[in-house]
């Protein structure tokens, strides 16, 4: 009877191992580029902006750095109105947009169909205009006596804006209730598309479990939706709040001196007074007040992680 005879165990294959150099430094050089690009277009400018801001002098004698903290006082002391109002348009424009773009988003992730990307498009759609083509349309569907103003009129809406300090009159241009009906057209994408991909991900699962458990829509929405959409409502309020608090262009399009936010004024200031001191300065102290509301809003809400 033959016999068996093992074979003998092969030796394991040796472990390849990563190169030592080229391997471990692949990483950064990846990141390279975004860093090159970071530091020569924000951490350069922002160094330099902040030595212009404690500089003194004047466009004929030249300015010099001098370390002038008083600047900063000086411009918040002479343009705080202005902020208390980019700060106020801006909240009631992110309002809005809230309250128009949550109903709009929840259609297109649950009710929509074979019409998503059809409404997506159309809420994207916007976008391959200019911004300022886009403002200056609003002169023609605000503009004295025409459609928009007329139905307001009928509705008496703007008996109500008008006692609320909105409007003034008979008219809408030039008034705050322009300016915040621009801002909330022009950055109510921003809104819509975070609380889309938000509500996107909600598993639909969850819907019947809360209707299994007699929940009805209102609670389901309450208690389920809602909160599951959270991280979408914190990024879309982000993203339209702080780019209008610094907005220009609307106040300046369909606004008066009345309605000037401090966008306007740093505009003024850099292009035209050519007081380049208080215009860094008045850009810092924005800055600084639109990262504290920010952080606040983020920590009261809950989604940190965010930050």
């Amino acid at each position: 009877m033959a016999t068996v005879t093992e074979a003998p165990p092969s030796a394991p294959a040796p472990e390849k191992k990563p190169p030592r150099g080229r391997g471990r430094r692949t990483p950064y050089w990846l990141l390279l580029p975004g860093i090159l690009w970071l530091l020569v277009f924000f951490a350069l400018p922002m160094i330099y902006q902040a030595s212009t801001s404690v500089q003194t002098g004047s466009l004929e004698e030249g300015y010099k750095v001098t370390w002038h903290f008083a600047t900063y006082w000086d411009a918040l002391s002479a343009y705080w109105p202005q902020f208390v109002r980019s700060v106020l348009y801006a909240a009631a424009a992110t309002i809005l947009c809230l309250l128009l773009g949550y109903p709009l988003a929840y259609l297109i992730a649950f009710r929509a169909g074979r019409w998503r990307n059809l409404i997506m498009i159309l809420v994207i759609a916007p976008f391959f205009t200019s911004f300022l083509i886009r403002t200056l349309a609003w002169k023609t569907i605000l503009a004295d006596g025409g459609p928009v103003v007329g139905a307001l009129n009928a509705l008496h809406v703007l008996d109500v804006t008008n006692w609320l300090g909105w409007t003034s009159g008979d008219r809408v241009l030039a008034t705050p209730l322009a300016v915040v009906c621009g801002l909330t057209y022009n950055f109510l994408p921003f809104m819509i598309l975070p609380l889309y991909t938000s509500l996107e991900r909600i598993d639909g699962r969850l819907h019947e479990a809360a209707g299994d458990l007699y929940a009805r829509p209102w609670t389901t929405f309450r208690k389920v939706t809602f909160p599951l959409s959270m991280p979408g409502v914190v990024s879309g309020t982000l993203l339209t709040f702080i780019p209008a608090a610094g907005d220009y262009v609307n106040a300046e399009l369909l606004g008066s001196t009345d309605t000037r936010m401090i966008g306007n004024v740093i505009q003024t200031q850099f292009l035209r007074v050519l007081d380049y001191p208080t215009a860094a300065a008045l850009s810092f102290i924005l800055m600084a007040a639109i990262l504290l509301m920010v952080t606040f809003y983020i920590r009261r809400s809950g989604t940190e992680e965010l930050v």
